[in-house]
């Protein structure tokens, strides 16, 4: 090539840009040092640019490595030549300089290192203005194979924070969309470089990165999930400086725009610390913002309540449990401000910020149904009490949500958790026994108290493992959380009108037992023993008719009522039944009852002289119903012990004291009613026995053919 194609650096000058040997190159760029700095003592800034010219297109595009590597150094002459006057010529000195930090020879790109990093040194805040491509370039080469270029590039990196720590108008707004480019990288390299740099800037008081912390926060936890403990460790003390600013300055944090970020991590099972750190982001979040972050209750519930089943000694994963245990506790401190008994005392006008606050009470209850179904107890328990704290708060709100809760409610009875079904009932008692949360039927009484009734007995007819294993409990329950006679009354009313007889004679014996032997139903015991006031009257007539299903359970009533003469009359009635085994069983737990604490009084009023002639009669017809078992010898022996059975029992069917009750109590009513239900009984037993007859011939005829 010609001299004056390289004007003004002489050809001598151009063969020690060219040359392989770093001394020669470092002697031209002394050279090209020397001549800008006398075009600049002049103003030449002609000659300047042609020399920029020169070194960024034919030697940084050059073919020749060693001619790139050359160009490199003169560019950083010129940028030492020029001192602050370089901000006037930092296009031509950046951009090629740019371009071989990504070449492929890596020496190359260590020139380019060391190259803009005299530019930056010289020129420090003049450089900003090509922050983005400096940072772009930075970012990739932080992965760089070779140890030299990282040494160099990072050498660059510090020098360049510093000139933006330096600038107090460093321009946040055209950093965050790059950086938010670059924070979902996979590197590890990368992501301690892109670090660094949130760390950084967030150190600056000048610079306010909270306000932009929205639109990186979903990086920086995908960072924390890296697998590198130095990377982990980094992303973790940052986010632990960002949280401190915040609590510090919450006025100014855009909860709302963060708060659906922390929920999705904090579901993510695969990164203990992410999700333990989301958990604890949340719960700052709720203790912060209060009524701001009701309306994403419905995705902190689906963070917060799988976390609550967490039963491990692991350290972590108890601070989880004990974390989300926390943001429930705050949660529900937030809600019981919230209720809606007072709305005439709330002003007429509500603020915009009011109604963007309101909770999303139809998303709320999806996620509460949807978890109902969860396999931890911890967690349905959690969920029936939200529930309850709910309907108990927002009565009126609820009561629009009555008929997607019920089912769900009505299937978690069903539940293997005590625990569980237990706090299932009290959502159902505080729903049924409240007028004001659903329909009200002509008597007050609230609908779904009897549809409940009734849906609890289809349960139990279908399901009879839970009827045996868990009926008697939720029956007690309910009798705790509601009036006992109500229950009582409801559910013999109902299987009054049961068509399947089989199952209506299981129910009573199941109910009968409860009633008898049950802590819970004493006062309603004590009620039924003494038959003087017209409610006690009514609820035995209400149960007699329905007891009727099972004779056994009729007669424990009638004992239980002190109704002695009438038993005399059941038991004549025995004689005309079929005696299976089920039956003698029966009446072998009656005999039991009869030794129980509950018949005490019964057996204390055969000590009166003259004895009960109805009541020994009775006992006598039980003993002679009994094949010679334990129950016999035990009923025999008892009857023997009558002081007075040898001397003379009163002819009367009553004593004094009940002689009132036979014209109050229509006996014979109940005992033909009692006769028309063990006929219902008798012929559906045929027709069942029918039908197996028929499927059993069906069947044979088919292994025939």
């Amino acid at each position: 090539m010609s001299e004056k194609d390289y004007a003004p650096l002489s050809s001598a000058c151009v063969r020690a840009l060219h040359d392989k040997l770093y001394d020669r190159r470092k002697t031209a760029a002394l050279e090209i040092e020397k001549m800008v700095k006398e075009f600049a003592a002049v103003n030449n800034t002609g000659q300047i640019k042609k020399i920029l010219k020169v070194l960024g297109q034919d030697f940084s595009l050059s073919q020749n490595p060693h001619a790139r590597k050359g160009g490199l150094i003169g560019l950083a002459a010129i940028s030492i030549a020029l001192g602050k006057d370089t901000e006037m010529y930092a296009d031509e000195l950046i951009k090629p300089i740019l371009g071989c930090m990504v070449d492929q020879d890596q020496r190359v790109r260590y020139y380019a290192c060391e190259s803009l990093y005299n530019v930056v040194k010289v020129s420090r805040g003049a450089v900003l203005r090509h922050f983005s491509a400096i940072f772009n370039c930075l970012s990739k080469i932080a992965t760089d194979p070779d140890p030299n270029v990282k040494v160099a590039s990072e050498l660059l990196d510090r020098l360049l924070k510093e000139s933006v720590l330096e600038n107090t108008s460093f321009n946040l707004d055209g950093f965050i969309p790059l950086l938010r480019e670059r924070i979902y990288t996979k590197n590890a390299f990368s992501r301690q470089f892109i670090i660094s740099w949130v760390t950084v800037l967030n150190s600056e008081p000048g610079l306010d990165l909270i306000s932009y912390l929205p639109e990186i926060l979903d990086g920086l936890f995908r960072i924390l999930s890296d697998p590198n403990p130095e990377v982990k460790k980094m992303c973790e003390t940052i986010l632990g400086e960002f949280l401190r600013k915040i609590k510090a300055n919450p006025s100014n944090v855009n909860f709302g725009a963060m708060i659906n970020i922390l929920i999705n991590h904090a579901q993510e099972k695969g990164d203990d610390l992410a999700q333990f750190t989301a958990i604890t982001w949340i719960k700052e979040f709720v203790q912060l913002s209060g009524p701001a972050m009701l309306p994403y209750m419905s995705g902190i519930f689906t963070a917060v309540l799988p976390c609550l089943s967490y039963d491990t000694d692991a350290r972590r994963m108890t601070d989880i449990k004990e974390t989300a245990t926390a943001v429930n506790f705050t949660l529900m401190k937030l809600i019981s401000l919230q209720g809606d008994t007072d709305n005439s005392l709330r002003p007429t006008l509500v603020s915009e910020e009011e109604t963007s606050n309101e909770l999303d009470l139809n998303s709320v209850l999806n996620v509460l149904n949807q978890y109902l179904l969860h396999n931890s107890i911890q967690t349905k328990v959690a969920v029936l009490k939200w529930i309850h704290d709910l309907y108990m708060k927002l009565p009126n709100k609820m009561g629009e949500y009555i008929d997607v809760l019920f089912p769900a409610l009505q299937k978690t009875l069903s539940d293997g958790s005590d625990q569980v079904v237990q706090q299932c009932l009290v959502v159902i008692a505080e729903v049924i026994s409240s007028p004001g949360a659903a329909e009200v039927n002509d008597k007050g009484t609230n609908t779904y108290y009897n549809k409940f009734m009734v849906s609890l007995l289809f349960l139990f007819s279908n399901d009879r493992k839970l009827l045996d294993e868990r009926g008697s409990f939720i029956i007690r329950q309910l009798c705790v959380l509601l009036n006992a006679e109500d229950i009582f009354r409801t559910l013999a009313q109902i299987l009054r009108n049961e068509n399947n007889l089989k199952f209506a004679n299981i129910m009573v014996e199941h109910l009968n037992m409860i009633l008898l032997t049950s802590s819970e139903l004493y006062i309603l015991r004590n009620k039924l023993k003494d038959l003087k006031t017209e409610t006690s009257k009514s609820l035995f007539c209400c149960l007699y008719e329905t007891w009727c299903h099972n004779p056994v359970a009729t007669v424990s009533l009638c004992l239980l009522t002190q109704s002695y003469s009438h038993v005399c009359d059941l038991i004549k009635l025995f004689g005309n039944l079929e005696v299976t085994v089920d039956f003698l069983i029966e009446i072998d737990k009656l005999v039991q009852l009869i030794e129980s604490p509950i018949f005490a009084y019964l057996r204390l009023e055969l000590l009166e002289v003259p004895c009960n002639k109805s009541l020994v009669r009775a006992l006598y017809g039980l003993l002679m119903l009994l094949p010679q078992t334990d129950a016999f010898t035990t009923l025999r022996t008892r009857l023997s012990c009558i002081p007075s059975l040898q001397l003379h029992c009163e002819d009367n069917n009553v004593t004094k004291k009940k002689s009132s009750l036979v014209s109050t109590v229509n006996f014979q009513q109940l005992l033909d009613h009692f006769i028309d239900v063990q006929e219902k009984h008798k012929e559906y037993k045929q027709s069942q026995r029918s039908k197996e007859l028929l499927t059993l011939d069906k069947e044979t005829n088919n292994v025939d053919v």
